[in-house]
């Protein structure tokens, strides 16, 4: 199963948290210190809320979870077939998660749009490489392929 990931920057993790397990009608999969995932199943959603007071009501960035590393590589050959380009990113910490995934460069306004799988939970939100938001943006993996380094 494929589903669309909204990741929301809220100013309040516990009050996000009854609002949207009031609004959607389940509770979330996961939840931890300023981070809160939801796995809706209808509509089939990956909703993820990160505790950035100040930034409430914006976006994170966007993505779609697939059900294997094959469906990444998939989803990564398609794009590029149609002529997007991608940074990877395997094996990494994210979200308290390890992840293969790639980000989709070139969005028209910016927007980060992430491809995933989840490998394993994770008790960190970051790689033990890394310590700081930047482990989860694509401007970190692009300096690190171009570095030639693995990514985190």
């Amino acid at each position: 199963m494929s589903r669309v990931q909204l990741a929301l920057n809220v100013d309040n993790i516990d009050e996000a948290v009854v609002f949207y397990s009031k609004l959607f009608g389940t509770q979330p999969a996961k939840r931890r210190d300023g981070y809160a995932n939801f796995a809706v199943s209808n509509p089939p959603l990956k909703l993820v809320l990160l505790e950035n007071p100040g930034q409430g009501g914006t976006l994170n960035h966007l993505g779609v979870e697939v059900e294997s590393t094959d469906g990444v590589d998939a989803e990564q050959s398609r794009l590029a077939a149609e002529g997007l380009v991608s940074v990877d990113e395997r094996g990494t910490t994210c979200c308290y998660a390890t992840q293969d995934k790639f980000w989709v460069e070139g969005a028209p306004n910016g927007e980060r749009w992430e491809i995933y799988t989840v490998l394993a939970d994770s008790e960190t939100f970051f790689s033990a490489t890394c310590d700081g938001p930047q482990c989860c943006s694509t401007a970190d993996a692009a300096a690190e392929a171009t570095a030639g380094a693995p990514p985190a």
